[in-house]
């Protein structure tokens, strides 16, 4: 199984939206990312994202592109500050590759527990729009296969 772990893209200021929409760099460095992953064949239908709206539309244009006709759902336990316990014991009933988008230091803390089970020591560097992806391999154990940021591909 694979686990795309996903940023939300650059928002705008709290100060001028307080909901955080993406802004147009984020949208922008996004769509590249998306684009990127459809040219390498990256397939993934169960996209799942915190419910933030700067996450779901990020969800939704990754969505566009690696499963047309899917619509990413809300998931509860990827907002910034959750414990990454639950998400890590719902995966390992979860057989098919998933795609979820969150806010650090969710997902930085999500990584380390996964594939160091600690999550205090840090195992990767996320980037608004970056993805990490995980596998699974025996006995469930996690390992770092790639990592990709707006900034190599635009």
């Amino acid at each position: 199984m694979k686990l795309y772990l996903v940023q939300h893209g650059k928002p705008v200021p709290k100060e001028k939206n307080p909901d955080r929409p993406l802004s147009e760099q984020g949208i922008s460095d996004v769509e590249q990312v998306a684009i990127f992953l459809k040219k390498a064949q990256v397939k993934c239908f169960n996209i799942l994202h915190s419910g933030k709206t700067r996450a779901q539309e990020t969800a939704e244009i990754l969505a566009r592109a690696l499963s047309p006709g899917t619509e990413p759902q809300q998931k509860d336990g990827l907002a910034p500050l959750d414990d990454v316990r639950p998400i890590a014991q719902w995966l390992k009933g979860e057989n098919e590759d998933c795609m979820l988008v969150g806010h650090l230091p969710h997902l930085g803390k999500l990584v380390s527990y996964l594939v160091v089970h600690d999550v205090k020591t840090a195992v990767a560097s996320f980037q608004q729009g970056c993805v990490v992806c995980l596998e699974s391999g025996e006995n469930a154990a996690w390992t770092l296969a790639w990592m990709i940021i707006p900034q190599i591909i635009t």
